[in-house]
């Protein structure tokens, strides 16, 4: 025996349906929020009002970082427009994930030789991004974000 889909069958189908959606787009909303503060500077507006003379400044170092992990330690080198390393007065990186803050760690870098610093540091497998900060002799300031990919350990 079969049952008739009456008009009352379908307001249900139509609710739940409806339901699911809006709960499930409460509860990713709610996610969002709570795991990313989504601020990057306390004010805007006076960020970006030096924001265009430090990228010429940074621009005319022609400076690049590249990161690495090398077993326990992570090595991050900068290099000039020319493949040399530059002089640098003063250097240090924070490493975290990019969805939070909670795993961010600012480890104590020491020079390896030239424009290669080290740190010991071992990163749990996943996506990591670096915020290389570095200054010139003159005073420049050299800032740059690497994306870093840490893969499976071995056991």
């Amino acid at each position: 025996m079969t049952r008739e889909l009456t008009g009352r069958h379908v307001l249900f189908i139509t609710l739940s349906a409806f339901g699911v959606i809006i709960a499930v787009n409460l509860v990713m909303a709610f996610l969002a929020v709570g795991s990313f503060p989504g601020l990057e500077v306390k004010n805007s507006y006076v960020a970006s009002q030096q924001f265009d003379r430090d990228r010429a400044a940074q621009q005319s170092l022609g400076w690049t970082a590249r990161a690495s992990q090398e077993g326990t330690q992570i090595a991050i080198e900068i290099v000039d427009a020319k493949g040399a390393h530059p002089v640098l007065r003063d250097f240090s990186a924070t490493i975290g994930r990019p969805t939070h803050k909670r795993d961010d760690v600012t480890p104590q870098f020491e020079q390896a030789g030239g424009g290669i610093f080290r740190a010991p540091l071992v990163l749990e497998p996943g996506a990591w991004n670096i915020d290389v900060q570095a200054v010139a002799p003159d005073g420049t300031p050299f800032r740059q974000r690497l994306d870093h990919y840490a893969g499976a350990r071995a056991n």
